[in-house]
């Protein structure tokens, strides 16, 4: 079965930074792409980065263009969101997709399996 399993999340102050990491199993990992989304109250999910199988390809909403970066480890089946120079508006909560690609894609009906999710506030 596929499992995607999302963490890092926690309350930070803005300003701070944090790191999501995305561990998955139950498909050959370096083979696909991974995305991050995330989902505030009250509004729609939003893809905000994506990278390809090789790592070698990147995507980045400009909402967080310059603030964060993604990468992954193909040796540990993980990919990792560093977050830094954190907004209030970064407040969500934070899930990793997998799907059929293995090219960068924003498309959320490209992704077929979605991690549980990590909720990240950024709050004085």
């Amino acid at each position: 079965d596929v499992q995607l399993q999302a963490s890092g999340g926690g309350l930070v102050q803005p300003g701070g930074s944090l790191k999501l990491s995305c561990a998955a199993s139950g498909f050959t990992f370096d083979d696909y792409a991974i995305a991050w989304f995330r989902q505030a109250p009250g509004k729609e999910r939003e893809a905000i980065s994506c990278i390809s199988s090789s790592g070698e390809s990147t995507y980045y909403a400009d909402s967080v263009k310059g603030r964060f970066t993604i990468s992954r480890d193909n040796a540990k089946n993980t990919v990792y969101l560093q977050m830094n120079s954190l907004r209030p508006e970064d407040t969500a909560v934070y899930y990793c997709a997998w799907g059929y690609v293995d090219y960068v894609s924003s498309l959320p009906y490209e992704y077929d399996y979605w991690g549980q999710g990590t909720q990240v506030t950024v709050s004085s």
